[in-house]
């Protein structure tokens, strides 16, 4: 017959400590702290997006503005509105993404799939890094060298598009890499036990279940892209009519038509200026709504 002994007993859970006075008080200063900072930090956000709103948000309530070009107006003249240059922001912008985000895929599955530890997936790593702090006019100076100067091809929105994706590539791969890290091993392990192959396995389990969040990130991504001046500036001239190729031809965009406008230093000019921040704005909210609303979809799916 065997006696328990202390040894064998499960140990008794800690006593509850009550928080002491001091404790409370350095967790109200962090809080009060880490509130403060939030705000001090929100306070130009805030004070940007109110100005911009209500400066040019009158401009943007009138139908013409969505439906017209400036076709025809001097710079001096009330009227029309920026429709040639929300095409040529979309489209410089489509274009990009459809270039850059199937590059970046392959290049973050790459990384997290098949190149975990060799030489080249480090040289690649390396090189994804020093494309997130290339500064967009460097982009677009090197587009120009090798676009225009070496190849001897026009200036045209499809050159802006090219100096975008060398913009837009290293946040999409960052993005799906982190994605695809997270993704757990388990369900990878029990594909291949199940004789599934690696490449399938990646393009039907792994993707999907990063899908969401990747398509976030691709939103966040072509928002960020939209709103470069330099490119626009380098690359590509300003019209203020619309042309529906992006292969030849001047195209006006929002920041470049913002940039134009800004010169003429009239009460015209700086009402078209403001109109056309306001539009930028709203043209990137509902791509990131689009993005968000994709990916809740795409989340619910694969639960």
């Amino acid at each position: 017959m065997t006696t328990a002994t202390d040894l064998d007993r499960p140990a008794a859970p800690p006593a509850f400590q009550e928080i002491t006075p001091g404790r409370r008080m350095k967790n109200r200063v962090a809080g009060t702290l880490i509130t403060g900072t939030f705000l001090l930090a929100l306070a130009p956000l805030v004070w940007v997006l109110l100005t911009v709103v209500v400066k040019g948000f009158e401009h943007v309530l009138t139908a013409e503005w969505w439906t017209h070009s400036l076709a025809g107006l001097t710079s001096r003249q009330f009227g029309g509105g920026v429709y040639h240059a929300i095409y040529g922001t979309l489209i410089q912008g489509l274009i990009c993404a459809i270039i850059a985000v199937p590059i970046a895929i392959l290049v973050a599955v790459y990384l997290v799939e098949y190149g975990r530890g060799s030489r080249l997936a480090r040289a690649v790593t390396f090189t994804v890094d020093i494309l997130s702090g290339v500064p967009s006019i460097v982009a677009a100076l090197f587009i120009y060298a090798l676009w225009i100067t070496t190849f001897g091809l026009p200036r045209s929105a499809f050159a802006v598009a090219l100096a975008l994706v060398l913009l837009m590539i290293p946040v999409v791969v960052r993005t799906t890499e982190e994605l695809l890290k997270i993704v757990p091993d388990e369900l990878r392990e029990a594909a291949y036990a199940l004789g599934i192959p690696k490449w399938k396995t990646i393009v039907k389990i792994v993707i999907p279940t990063a899908m969401s969040g990747i398509i976030t990130g691709i939103s966040l991504a072509i928002a960020r892209v939209m709103g470069e001046t330099a490119p626009v500036l380098v690359l590509v001239g300003y019209n203020s009519f619309i042309n529906m190729d992006p292969f030849e031809g001047n195209m006006a965009s929002l920041p470049l038509l913002m940039n134009s406008e800004r010169l003429t230093i009239n009460e015209v000019g700086e009402a078209r200026v403001w109109g056309a921040a306001v539009t930028l704005i709203l043209i990137i909210t509902v791509f990131n709504l689009l993005g968000s609303l994709i990916s809740r979809m795409t989340s619910l799916k694969t639960k």
